[in-house]
């Protein structure tokens, strides 16, 4: 009977000894975060007043890439851009944005241009923006968005379209840049207004107002 007892004792205190055959479940890997980005194959945020501007990068005329959270700690407005555009081209000789880019750019904001035609459509391509930077004396970058990726992100309706993006990359003001076509009846200028208040680090009052001008030829 001993020996039974001591047989049993031995059986089981090698079978404790053995590695367990059954491996431990692995722990899901936590999922990638989604960068809002610019690039083929990518997604992009939405735009929304009060809410983080859509990150993004574009090149400019000459090829070098512009993105925008590499700009943070500074004021941007965003100006969508197609030098075909009727409205864009009064806007720049005798309108509000003849003289606004310049102010604003003494001031230390970063002003951007975005252009989301699609190839083949009025206002695409490097040469014909150059041409018109040259004529329109514009000192800033025109980034080109041919695929339309940002300008859908951005809702982006027409030219000129206009954005600012405060020092903290939140979006601020969307929409036109005054309030009439006719540049001798111009009574209100929501941008200026918008841009004064980021850099005094106010809310803005009226952060939306409906753009208009010519609708951007766009595949997206």
């Amino acid at each position: 009977m001993t020996r039974i007892f001591l047989a049993s004792v031995v059986l089981a205190t090698s079978a404790c000894s053995r590695p367990s055959s059954t491996s431990p479940e692995p722990v899901p890997a936590a999922p990638p975060v989604a960068i809002a980005s610019a690039t083929p194959g990518s997604s992009i945020a939405q735009a929304a007043v009060g809410s983080p501007a859509p990150d993004f990068t574009l090149s400019d005329l000459d090829g070098h890439a512009v993105t925008l959270s590499g700009l943070r700690g500074k004021t941007v407005v965003l100006e969508w851009f197609n030098p075909g555009c009727p409205f864009v081209r009064k806007a720049h000789t005798v309108g509000s944005l003849k003289d606004a880019p310049a102010r604003a750019l003494s001031e230390g904001v970063v002003w951007l241009a975005v252009n989301s035609a699609a190839a083949g459509h009025q206002g695409n391509g490097a040469d014909t923006n150059r041409k018109a930077a040259a004529e329109y004396a514009m000192s800033y970058p025109i980034l080109l968005d041919e695929t339309g990726r940002v300008g859908h992100a951005y809702g982006a309706t027409n030219t000129p379209n206009m954005y600012v993006v405060d020092a903290h990359g939140t979006l601020v003001y969307r929409g036109a840049i005054d309030n009439s076509r006719d540049p001798d009846r111009v009574t209100q200028r929501p941008l200026r207004d918008a841009l004064d208040a980021a850099l005094a680090g106010r809310p803005v009052a009226v952060a939306e107002a409906k753009a208009f001008g010519c609708s951007i030829k766009r595949t997206q």
